[in-house]
């Protein structure tokens, strides 16, 4: 497939404000259809406890914060997922600190729950959730061995992680000094492998943590060059920074809705052939601009748990994403968390794959 060179995609970010019409007339001359998807969901931070300590998380706590309250446990996990089931919803989104199990605490009481690891833990979850109830998994647990997401891909649906960025210049800054799973070979070694085992998968960028407009064309290059060669990515997201309260970046700002938009643009001129998505929940006022910028995916929207990583921005109600969406003449359509073109017995594991023959 052609791809823009480092040169155009550059200058399309770098574009005058004047231009950014043109700019969505060109994106919009690549829709095949008026079709703008979503996926109902139930979020489930299984642990909070992280290696990293981002300059721009709320998600993460200290062990000793927690109080006890570590790890959800099974019964509190499948509760939840059952109510989503009554909800309709297809996808439980499993999600937690990078490699919590680092922590004795964390440790401790995993073994007191029986299990050796948090992605044996995982897997026994998204094993109950395919056996017990209406739901699909996909995870995302961070930077994963080739082993470990062969494992773990038995029993999910897709999975995901973001890349956030290709700059290891952003190693040094306050955004990811004292993360080391934010290391873009790291995260870009699992993108890959996961690739290697045929994993449907979601990505994406974040916006405005201190990269340079070279540097986020310099991030989809290298996205594009691992689709080319395994077409396993079948959504990037384009999410922006928000500073909020009480985080190393507080003061920092966010991207402009001009950057933004050309953004997503040129992520769609970038990957016609893949789902470009903006979180609406934490673009309330602005999200019709990116779907007229190309984006065609809402995300995961949850009418039971709210977005934990950003627990200020609730989650816009369906009614009103319908709303929004037909207000620019496309129509709005339910999806599961793997994508329809995935759905064979390349991408998905047979148990996945015959559950959702059965039940879709």
């Amino acid at each position: 497939m052609a791809v823009l060179s480092r040169k155009d995609l550059t200058n399309l970010l770098n574009a005058k404000n004047s231009e950014i019409l043109s700019l969505l007339t060109k994106t919009d001359s690549l829709r095949d259809n008026n079709i703008i998807t979503y996926s109902k969901n139930v979020f489930l931070p299984l642990t909070k406890i992280c290696r990293n300590e981002c300059g721009y998380c709320t998600f993460r706590k200290d062990p000793e914060s927690v109080e006890g309250n570590l790890i959800m446990k099974p019964g509190e996990v499948l509760d939840i997922i059952r109510e989503a089931d009554s909800f309709n919803c297809k996808e439980a989104l499993f999600t937690f600190g990078e490699q919590p199990d680092e922590i004795n605490l964390v440790v401790s009481e995993l073994d007191e729950l029986g299990f050796n690891s948090m992605l044996e833990y995982l897997h026994f979850l998204c094993s109950e959730t395919l056996k017990k109830t209406g739901l699909f998994p996909h995870s995302n647990p961070g930077i994963l061995k080739k082993n470990e997401l062969k494992m773990l891909r038995e029993v999910n649906a897709s999975m995901g992680l973001m890349l956030e960025t290709s700059s290891s210049r952003i190693m040094e800054t306050i955004a990811h000094k004292k993360s080391p799973g934010k290391d873009p070979k790291l995260r870009i070694g699992t993108i890959k492998n996961a690739g290697k085992l045929k994993i449907p998968f979601t990505t994406g960028l974040l916006i405005g943590i201190g990269e340079t407009v070279e540097e986020r064309a310099d991030s989809l290059i290298e996205l594009r060059r691992i689709q080319d060669k395994y077409g396993h990515i079948q959504e990037i997201i384009i999410q922006n920074f928000k500073p909020k309260p009480g985080i190393a970046m507080e003061c920092y700002n966010e991207p402009s809705i001009a950057e933004m938009i050309k953004m997503v643009s040129v992520t769609k001129l970038m990957f016609p052939d893949v789902s470009v998505q903006v979180p609406p929940n934490l673009n309330n006022q602005n999200s019709q601009i990116f779907l007229m910028a190309g984006a065609d995916d809402w995300g995961g929207v949850s009418p039971l748990t709210p977005d934990y990583v950003n627990p200020e921005a609730p989650w816009p109600e369906i009614n009103k994403l319908k709303i929004a969406t037909e207000e620019l003449g496309f129509k709005l359509k339910e999806r599961l968390p793997v994508y329809f073109k995935y759905i064979n017995e390349e991408f998905l594991d047979s148990c996945v794959l015959k559950k959702i023959k059965k039940i879709c």
